[in-house]
């Protein structure tokens, strides 16, 4: 059975819409509360639920942090760049888990892998002090083997495989290409001994074939799933992406 992670920053980013001046996020006229769609999520069947803060706060605000923290059934799974100020707050938020991210300020959404390799001595102190904590750490990585082979190293006890390259290319020449690249790199990260995950640009199209990656322990997925409820709902929607990601494991 692979898990399904639900990434509600999105609805985040509806609310920061019209009330980012406001001094609360949730209650009065402010809406859509996220904590709300979170709980909805995980009657619906959600393993666990996702959160970006970043740094410049666009969607998803601290206080959201700790009303899910107070709120969910299932599992937080909070996405933060490797800096000492998410570090401290993880630490004191203490979710179930922590999925290190690259941040660009340009970006609308996360665009690429965290090049570990380039930025190791950070990368290692954050995962040093969340593996002490007892907080176990994704590094959200491409599926390149070099970046795989020292998340291992470093103690990282997941990677989430970064899937957009493959998302952006489904329906063009490059498919095949971007697949085998994720295929290896599962593959060469369970190997190692990693768990392995992955999230970015996965929809109701595209899952058909991702949910075949070897040795998947949990999607994590986002705008696909908020887009879908807006014409069915979210319970609708995470029963409908959870059926299909896991349709060969009632075969």
């Amino acid at each position: 059975m692979i898990l399904l992670g639900l990434n509600i920053d999105h609805c985040a980013t509806l609310r920061q819409a019209r009330y980012r001046q406001a001094n609360a996020t949730a209650g009065g006229a402010i809406e859509p509360d996220p904590v709300t769609l979170a709980l909805l999520a995980e009657q619906a069947g959600a393993d666990g639920i996702t959160v970006h803060l970043r740094e410049d706060r666009r969607h998803i605000q601290e206080r959201d942090v700790w009303r899910l923290r107070e709120s969910i059934a299932t599992r937080l799974n909070l996405e933060m760049s490797c800096t000492p100020a998410m570090t401290r707050l993880a630490l004191q938020l203490r979710p179930e888990s922590v999925c290190l991210v690259p941040e660009n300020r340009a970006e609308v959404t996360t665009e690429g892998g965290l090049d570990v390799i380039a930025h190791r001595r950070r990368v290692t102190k954050c995962v040093d002090a969340m593996n002490a904590a007892g907080i176990a750490t994704s590094l959200f990585i491409g599926p390149e083997p070099a970046q795989i082979q020292l998340a291992a190293e470093l103690g990282a006890p997941w990677v989430e495989l970064h899937t957009g390259a493959y998302a952006h290319a489904y329906f063009n020449r490059h498919r095949a290409r971007q697949f085998a690249r994720l295929r290896d790199g599962a593959a060469r990260a369970h190997g190692l001994g990693l768990t392995v995950n992955a999230g970015h640009g996965i929809n109701y199209v595209n899952i058909a074939e991702l949910r075949t990656l070897p040795h998947l322990h949990e999607l994590n997925i986002g705008h696909g799933i908020i887009s879908r409820a807006l014409f069915t709902g979210i319970g609708e929607a995470v029963r409908e992406m959870k059926a299909r990601m896991n349709v060969c494991s009632s075969e």
